[in-house]
């Protein structure tokens, strides 16, 4: 699964700091034998005040990632996952389809 950042919105100053990040987009995708899955979303980030603050020049796709992850749960990120894999498994055995008509 391919998790990636495509936007960050910032308050311009928090608490003595600057772009502050509190929500990020998302993108998911995913490719498998040809056939391929995709999700948006966005999500809103605590501000935990405990937490270590991380200036926004020196951020990693890799921690927002983690901090979209935590927002969404677990469960939230198995829903999305699952997702993704059904629109995969759907391409390959469609569910529906539209045959030709007898008489053409």
């Amino acid at each position: 699964m391919d998790w990636k950042i495509v936007s960050l919105e910032c308050y311009p100053e928090y608490e003595g700091q600057e772009n502050v990040v509190f929500t990020a987009h998302w993108t998911l995708a995913h490719e498998e034998d040809g056939f391929s899955g995709y999700a948006y979303g966005s999500a809103g980030l605590t501000l935990d005040p405990e937490a270590e603050f991380i200036a926004f020049d020196a951020l990693s796709e890799d921690t927002v990632v983690g901090w979209v992850k935590d927002a969404l749960g677990q469960e939230g990120v198995d829903r999305y996952e699952a997702s993704i894999m059904k629109q995969i498994e759907d391409q390959k055995n469609p569910p529906v389809i539209r045959p030709e008509l007898p008489w053409i």
